[in-house]
């Protein structure tokens, strides 16, 4: 199991597959959860490799090789997820949905501008994005029963192990931030607005993907799923809310943060699982338990 005195693990390549027979509407019951989940899958290909490069660009100017071994376990980690997330989108478009080919190249552009800034913002940007996943995570895996039941149990599984990992390198790019940037009143400013940044600009170009997607279905200009798509974002917006506010305080530190004791079963049980195999969790289960036991 992990020892987060020591570092995270530099290496989970969980082999996820996305055959053909994976319905865009993965989660049949809520279409508006799907297009929401997969608005989001659509950022990971262009925010990930972002926030790769940017704590990189970062080590160069941190001593602890601790600290050095957490980042390149952080860089392994996010390159997995990307790298599934592009699978994903891909089977997306082939999947009833090549009008995102146009918006992709547009998230494409969107990252290479903001790897032109100057790398303290980047950090900022880095940093308040991470915070905001904590949140996520507990809004995936606290309501997994609410999102997932019923649903396809690759992609809840999918999503569910990315987010695990989230929880894992959860201080890595906050602790990189403040070894270059210290404690001064000006590295709180440009942290705390790098957390609305990160977690803002992130939700906007996921709201691009799911209007396409909405749009394309036929469900934009129907008002009872634009009820339904209201209440799943508000219901997202509580979940994650506190975590942005306790984010943006001077004194925030991720450490603080307590890990969902499913998230921690799951890291313990990976340990003993058949590494050739995807842990698929159980979405007909009433608690969607760990999939290991």
């Amino acid at each position: 199991m992990l020892n987060r005195k020591t570092t995270i693990p530099i290496s989970r390549p969980v082999p996820f597959d996305f055959p053909d027979d994976i319905h865009r509407h993965w989660n049949r019951a809520d279409r508006e959860i799907s297009a929401m989940a997969n608005g989001a899958s659509l950022t990971m290909p262009f925010l990930e490799p972002f926030l790769i490069k940017t704590i990189r660009d970062c080590a160069e100017l941190v001593d602890s090789p601790l600290l050095k071994e957490e980042i390149k376990g952080f860089c392994l980690q996010e390159a997995h997820h990307f790298k599934a997330h592009r699978r994903f989108n891909d089977l997306l478009k082939k999947n009833g949905y090549p009008e995102l080919e146009a918006l992709e190249q547009d998230m494409k552009q969107a990252y290479i501008k903001l790897s032109q800034k100057p790398l303290q913002k980047r950090m900022a940007y880095t940093a308040g994005f991470e915070a905001m996943t904590m949140g996520i995570t507990k809004w995936i895996i606290g309501d997994r029963v609410k999102l997932f039941a019923g649903a396809d149990s690759r992609v809840a599984s999918f999503m569910i192990w990315h987010m695990v990992e989230e929880t894992e390198h959860k201080c890595v790019a906050f602790d990189a931030y403040k070894a270059v940037y210290g404690h001064s009143l000006s590295s709180y400013w440009h942290r705390m607005l790098g957390v609305f940044h990160g977690s803002l600009h992130v939700m906007l170009l996921s709201r691009q993907g799911y209007h396409i997607m909405l749009k394309k279905d036929g469900l934009w200009g129907n008002l009872k799923s634009r009820w339904r798509l209201w209440r799943r974002v508000c219901w997202f917006a509580f979940a994650t809310g506190p975590y942005l506010i306790r984010a943006a305080l001077p004194g925030h530190n991720p450490r603080r943060e307590k890990d969902l004791q499913w998230v921690l079963d799951w890291m313990e049980g990976w340990e003993t699982w058949d590494k050739d195999q995807a842990p698929l969790v159980d979405t007909h289960h009433p608690n969607i338990p760990v999939p290991f036991y």
